[in-house]
């Protein structure tokens, strides 16, 4: 097979996932410099489909039959600047665009991933705080961290969503092999960074007016990061149970100093608990089921060097299953910036709302979790300066770039392809299984990527040219 045999120009029209993909790489045909970067990376992108070994970029080749070409083309991408990353974000979020209603709020999360490395000696690697480990036995490992930034799409009736990467962004520790160019930051920096970039991007998008709902970790829940925040930005992040609060300042008389700025100080988050009276209760969908917490909201008070920007306190009650003693879910304390209505300090959003969108947090572990396992986030052996956080950053664009293009394709319902098996008619929404098998249907019908495990009762000339396609296969499943 060539290298540029399959450019994603000339798509059957029965197949509605490869025309939503074309449209969409066709968009961000401005990031690569040459037509032929752009071919090569449309290359490795259906070899990371096909290899159901490590990602590695040797592997994609082997998978697409390429194992008599030259492959440091290949290598050289990540390794000079071939792409334009800040272009590819700003196409990607440009597509978001379509499905974002500008009367709503933009929702987006931010989040911290470590990406595990054997090497001490690649660029951005330091020892980190282990997440694989149980708490009962902390440990560290060798890793890269970088700061997510997803946009969440619009809830369903049922409550589905899926998670877009927009931006990773490197927040890597001073301890860290720094590359040349990227200065140390905390994750929180990074977050802050990130958040800037998305408000410009709506901005010139002629979306100004539009507010932007940000979710977040407890470890977002930083001062400096609230008195920094974007206009139009509301930040909504968990809080710790002992976290201290203030109340606002109230009228004093004239006195000597400074003016004060925190006012008496209230209950703990978790203190809230024992309170009897004052709960509500909401009710919304949350992935294909009905879920009712129960809340109360506190406020406004102030954090500690936090003074010019009001929070409000939402403390969400534990649960136990009915008859049994453990928890089922345990209580959650979230901070919420306030803002100001002319009068006073505000929630921007009902409660009720901002609980269902904490809810749909969740779509970015999800996502993680597919980026390592599915897509092998992290596995591309490249060790230059700029390829190892390029790779990095061009694999979660991937990850984004066909989960919004089976958005388009399928929405958020079951999709047309049934899962394996008589036994299960699948959940509500398609699995990101489903859409990998669904590329795999729609691309073994195209003449490059035929199906390989058909029969055939042809002569021996054809059965040569399906062994030879039966080996690419099977070579691409060898981990190497």
């Amino acid at each position: 097979m060539k290298e540029d045999a399959f450019t994603m120009h000339d798509v059957p029209a029965s197949t509605p996932l490869l025309e939503a993909l074309r449209s969409l790489l066709i968009a961000h045909r401005r990031a690569f410099r040459q037509e032929r970067t752009f071919r090569r990376m449309q290359a490795l992108l259906f070899g990371y489909l096909f290899s159901f070994a490590r990602r590695t970029i040797t592997q994609a080749l082997v998978a697409l039959g390429l194992t008599d070409r030259d492959w440091s083309s290949f290598y050289r991408i990540f390794n000079e600047p071939r792409i334009d990353y800040e272009a590819l974000t700003g196409c990607f979020f440009s597509e978001t665009l379509e499905h974002m209603p500008e009367t709503e709020p933009y929702v987006a999360v931010v989040d911290g991933v470590q990406v595990p490395r054997h090497s001490r000696k690649m660029p951005g690697t330091s020892w980190l705080k282990n997440p694989r480990n149980p708490p009962s036995k902390p440990g560290s490992h060798c890793a890269q961290r970088f700061l997510h930034l997803a946009t969440l799409l619009p809830l369903t009736e049922k409550g589905y969503s899926r998670a877009l990467p927009l931006r990773w962004e490197p927040a890597f520790p001073e301890k860290a092999v720094l590359p040349e160019g990227v200065e140390p930051r905390k994750e929180w920096e990074a977050a802050l960074d990130t958040l800037r970039w998305l408000r410009g991007r709506l901005d010139a998008a002629g979306r100004a007016a539009q507010r932007m709902l940000i979710v977040g970790d407890g470890g977002f829940c930083v001062a400096d990061l609230l008195c920094e925040l974007p206009r139009q930005t509301t930040l909504m992040v968990r809080c710790a149970k002992n976290r201290n609060l203030y109340r606002l300042p109230g009228p004093e008389r004239k006195r000597r100093g400074p003016k004060r700025k925190y006012g008496q100080k209230v209950k703990k988050p978790c203190q809230w608990l024992s309170e009897p009276s004052g709960w509500r209760q909401a009710r919304f969908m949350v992935r294909g089921r009905e879920v009712r917490p129960r809340y109360r909201v506190e406020g406004p008070f102030v954090l500690k060097q936090a003074a010019r920007r009001p929070v409000f306190l939402i403390v969400v009650k534990g649960h136990r299953r009915s008859g049994g003693r453990r928890l089922y879910r345990r209580p959650a304390f979230f901070v919420v910036s306030a803002c100001w209505n002319g009068e006073r300090w505000a929630m921007p959003f009902s409660a009720e709302e901002l609980l269902c969108t904490g809810a749909a947090r969740w779509e970015v572990e999800v996502a993680h979790k597919e980026c390592k396992s599915s897509l092998g986030l992290g596995e591309v052996q490249c060790w230059s300066k700029s390829a190892a956080i390029l790779a990095v950053q061009w694999q979660a664009w991937s990850y984004g770039i066909l989960v919004l293009a089976g958005y388009r394709a399928w929405g958020l319902g079951k999709g047309p392809i049934r899962p394996p098996g008589r036994w299960w008619n699948g959940s509500g929404r398609w699995s990101l299984s489903t859409l990998w098998r669904g590329y795999r249907a729609e691309m073994w019908g195209t003449e490059e990527f035929r199906e390989v495990f058909t029969s055939t009762t042809d002569g021996w000339p054809e059965k040569e040219e399906l062994l030879a396609g039966m080996g690419n296969a099977v070579a691409g499943s060898l981990r190497g």
